[in-house]
């Protein structure tokens, strides 16, 4: 009996917390013309989930801090990427803030701010910078290659929740749970 107690008790710590994966823009990803603002609106961000972004080597993802945010400023940024496939993870709660890099394309519109909450109970709906509007510009398909990527990265997630797509592993693991206490209870009587 102690030792599938004890078995539990490992198996259930083991258990992590249900983390999504955001692709930032949806099927549209990182790239001029799409409202992140009204992306972001509807989104809950809490730590230990991650940002996708998928763009055309055309743009970066840039992180800067709030300041350069409203500024549209790449001069002191905190981390800069340039791989057309970035994943971020939030590892803290607070807002982070990214923006497109390539000249122009902030002031346009390509530009993030995300509010990361400790925990899944707060709703993350960042204001707009003051004196920002969102983009008037209407998504286009670009002849020049600085389209994102249309492949989907491998990933075992299956679930699909306002634009979070979160791993199956908790489920898999509540549904291992079951099975070991039916089974030690079989053990035991």
């Amino acid at each position: 009996m102690a030792g599938v107690t004890a078995l539990l008790v490992l198996l259930i710590a083991a258990v992590p917390a249900y983390a999504s994966e955001y692709t930032v823009g949806d099927s549209q990803g990182w790239t001029s013309g799409v409202d992140y603002s009204t992306w972001v609106s509807d989104k809950t961000f809490k730590v230990g989930d991650t940002l996708l972004f998928q763009y055309g080597f055309l743009h970066s993802v840039d992180e800067v801090s709030e300041s350069d945010y409203k500024a549209c400023s790449t001069s002191n940024s905190m981390q800069s990427f340039s791989d057309q496939n970035t994943k971020i993870a939030l590892s803290k709660p607070g807002t982070r803030y990214f923006i497109c890099g390539t000249s122009g394309h902030c002031s346009g519109g390509m530009k993030l701010a995300v509010a990361v909450s400790g925990s899944s109970t707060s709703p993350s709906t960042p204001s707009s910078p003051e004196g920002s509007t969102p983009s008037p510009l209407t998504p286009s398909t670009p002849s020049n290659g600085d389209q994102p990527s249309s492949k989907t990265p491998a990933t075992t997630t299956t679930t699909k929740i306002n634009g979070a797509t979160g791993s199956g592993f908790y489920c898999g693991s509540a549904l291992l749970l079951g099975m070991l206490l039916v089974l030690g209870h079989a053990l035991m009587g």
